[in-house]
C-alpha cells in the first residue's frame, strides 16, 4: 500500500510518500480500505517535534474515513463505511496517512452516505470536537452568545454551524480582512477582524459579555477571550492555532476574570455518537448544514498541503484523497 511516513520531525521534506506492507488487524482490531483523511494541527505539532509521546518513523493522521476491509471478529461487514479517530492513530501506532490503516474496533463510527469521500473527510474529527466543545465544554444554550476564536479554522466553521443549529448568536473571528465576508457568507452574525482587542468590539456587541467562548488559537489570546466573556460565563479551550498551549507562572486569582470559568475539551472517537456523525451527514447532503471552505489534494501532494496548513493559507478543512476515493461514496 502507499503511505506517508514521518521518518523524524522536521521540515516537510521529512513527510515521505512510500510503499508499505499491508497491515494485518489482530483480534479486536479493524482495517480500513481509507478513502480521505482530513489534516489537523495535531499532526502538525507530530511533525515540528511538538507532540509528546510519538514513536518515529511514523504514519500520521490521527483522522480518517473509508470503507471495512477486515474485521476478523466479524462486528463489522466488509465495505461498511466508517470513520475513525484518536486512541493513539499517529502518534503510538500508524494513523490515517496510508491507503490502508488498522485501528481498535471501539473506534470505529460506522454511517451510510453518499456524499463524495472529499467532503465526508472533512467531518469526523472536526464535528466530534466542535460538538464536544458546545455540549460537554459549554453547554451551549439557545439564545446564548458565543464567541469563536478563530473563526475561519475547519473547527470554527464546525462550531459556528452548530451553534446556530442550537439557536445561539455567534461572534467569531479572523486575522485576515479577507476572510471576514467568508465567516458571514457561513452564517456568523458578527463576523470580527482580530486586532488584538477583540474583548473591546464584544463588549459594544454584547456589553455584558458573551455568554460562552471557544478559544481555538491558544493561550497568547486567551486573556482576552476571558475579558470578552460575562461573569459566570465560560470559555472552553479546545484549540492551538497559535501552537501555544501552557502558561508560564500561572497564578489564577490574577489570570482568570472575577466569576469567569475556564474549560477545557478533547475527546475521543466515543464521545462522538454515531447518530451525531449521521444526522451531521444527512443535513449536509440535504443543504441543511454548511461544512465551510475545503482544500482538497492526492497523497502526491502531502508536503505543500502539510506547508499549506503550517502557514494558514486556507481557509477552513484541508483533506486529503488516497486514489481510492474515485467519484462519490458507494
Amino acid at each position: 500500500m502507499r503511505a506517508v511516513v514521518l521518518r523524524e520531525p522536521g521540515p516537510v521534506e521529512n513527510l515521505e510518500l512510500t510503499d508499505l506492507p499491508l497491515p494485518e488487524p489482530e483480534p479486536g482490531w479493524v482495517r480500513i480500505a481509507v478513502k480521505a483523511f482530513g489534516l489537523n494541527r495535531s499532526e502538525l505539532h507530530t511533525r515540528l517535534g511538538l507532540a509528546e509521546g510519538v514513536t518515529f518513523p511514523r504514519v500520521p493522521g490521527i483522522e480518517a474515513v473509508g470503507v471495512v476491509d477486515a474485521d476478523p471478529g466479524g462486528e463489522f461487514a466488509e465495505g461498511q463505511q466508517v470513520a475513525t479517530m484518536m486512541g493513539g492513530m499517529g502518534r503510538t501506532f500508524d494513523g490515517g496517512y496510508a491507503e490502508y490503516t488498522v485501528v481498535p474496533k471501539n473506534q470505529v463510527i460506522p454511517f451510510r452516505s453518499e456524499l463524495p469521500w472529499e467532503v465526508i473527510g472533512q467531518v469526523p474529527e472536526t464535528l466530534q470536537t466542535a460538538y464536544g466543545s458546545l455540549t460537554t465544554g459549554l453547554d451551549l444554550q439557545a439564545g446564548q452568545a458565543l464567541l469563536i476564536r478563530g473563526g475561519t479554522s475547519a473547527l470554527g466553521f464546525a462550531a459556528a454551524t452548530l451553534a446556530k443549529d442550537l439557536g445561539a448568536t455567534v461572534l467569531a473571528t479572523t486575522r485576515q480582512p479577507g476572510r471576514i465576508k467568508i465567516l458571514r457568507a457561513h452564517g456568523v452574525d458578527h463576523p470580527l477582524l482580530d486586532d488584538g482587542n477583540v474583548a473591546e468590539q464584544v463588549r459594544k456587541l454584547v456589553p455584558g459579555g458573551v455568554d460562552a467562548a471557544l478559544e481555538l488559537v491558544g493561550t497568547p489570546t486567551l486573556p482576552d477571550t476571558l475579558d470578552a466573556t460575562r461573569v459566570h460565563g465560560t470559555v472552553c479551550f479546545a484549540g492551538m492555532l497559535s501552537n501555544q498551549w501552557t502558561i508560564s507562572n500561572f497564578y489564577p486569582i490574577g489570570y482568570l476574570p472575577a466569576g469567569v470559568r475556564l474549560t477545557a475539551y478533547g475527546g475521543e472517537a466515543d464521545d462522538l455518537p454515531a447518530s451525531v456523525l449521521q444526522r451531521h451527514l444527512d443535513r449536509i447532503a440535504d443543504g441543511e448544514a454548511s461544512l465551510g471552505p475545503a482544500k482538497v489534494y492526492p497523497m502526491a501532494e502531502i508536503r505543500q498541503a502539510h506547508d499549506d496548513l503550517e502557514h494558514n493559507r486556507t481557509a477552513g478543512k484541508l483533506v486529503v484523497l488516497t486514489g481510492r476515493a474515485e467519484g462519490a461514496a458507494p
